[in-house]
This record gives C-alpha cells, sequence and structure tokens, in this order.
C-alpha cells in the first residue's frame, strides 16, 4: 500500500540568472557593433563556446573570413606554446589589401577584418 502525502500548495519563483559571462558577451556584440560602422571595419566573428556571431560586409565570404579567423587564433596558440610566449593578448594578420585583428576576450573569440589602413590599435582600445 502507497501512502499519498499532500504537500502544502507552493509557488516556485524563478528569475533569469544573468552571469559575468554573459554581460561580458552583451557588452562586446554591442561594442562589435559599434566598430562595425566605423570606416574600413569589414565586420566580425564573435565566437564562444556555444554560439557564434557572424557579421560581414560580404555575405558571400562568410566561410574564406571564418577560415582565416579560425586559423589565426590556432596559429598563434602553437606559437605561443612553441616559444614559450605565455598567453596572447592579440594577433594581427597583414594581407595585401586586408588585414584581421584576433583576440580572445573571457571565453569569447573575436576577429574583426579590416582594410590594411585602418589602425587597428583603437578598436584594441575599445574593447578592453
Amino acid at each position: 500500500m502507497v501512502k499519498k502525502k499532500d504537500f502544502p500548495d507552493t509557488t516556485i519563483l524563478t528569475e533569469p540568472i544573468v552571469t559575468e559571462e554573459a554581460t561580458l558577451t552583451n557588452d562586446l556584440r554591442t561594442n562589435l557593433e559599434e566598430i562595425k560602422t566605423w570606416d574600413g571595419v569589414i565586420g566580425y566573428i564573435l565566437r564562444n563556446t556555444t554560439s557564434a556571431a557572424i557579421d560581414l560586409n560580404d555575405p558571400t565570404k562568410i566561410i574564406d573570413y571564418a577560415i582565416l579567423s579560425s586559423s589565426a587564433l590556432e596559429a598563434s596558440e602553437e606559437l605561443s606554446k612553441l616559444f614559450n610566449l605565455g598567453k596572447i593578448k592579440n594577433i594581427v594578420v597583414e594581407g595585401k589589401e586586408t588585414k584581421v585583428l584576433s583576440l580572445t576576450v573571457g571565453e569569447n573569440r573575436i576577429s574583426i577584418f579590416l582594410e590594411k589602413q585602418v589602425d587597428h590599435e583603437k578598436i584594441l582600445k575599445k574593447l578592453q
């Protein structure tokens, strides 16, 4: 025989949990949206462990930019290990007409694509 227990009526209130990481990601997105409007900025990729945001002027090149972004960040990590450099703050890869600024902020990996003449130091100051 199973006895049934009566539980008093309870109300469970749940509130959204705002974590520091979520706030950081929102701040980064806001700053990246502003940076995207600056002259000479081609676009950006913002990735973390659960999602990615891509905003580029030319959506037909998303795959090319994604490969460049991933390769630049992986290469910087390998070079850091190989030469015992410690944590890499940021990396800039310059091409003939464009450059990419890649950095990690918290759990977020960011790559910003720029025309070659754009001052990436100004962008770094905005993001840090």
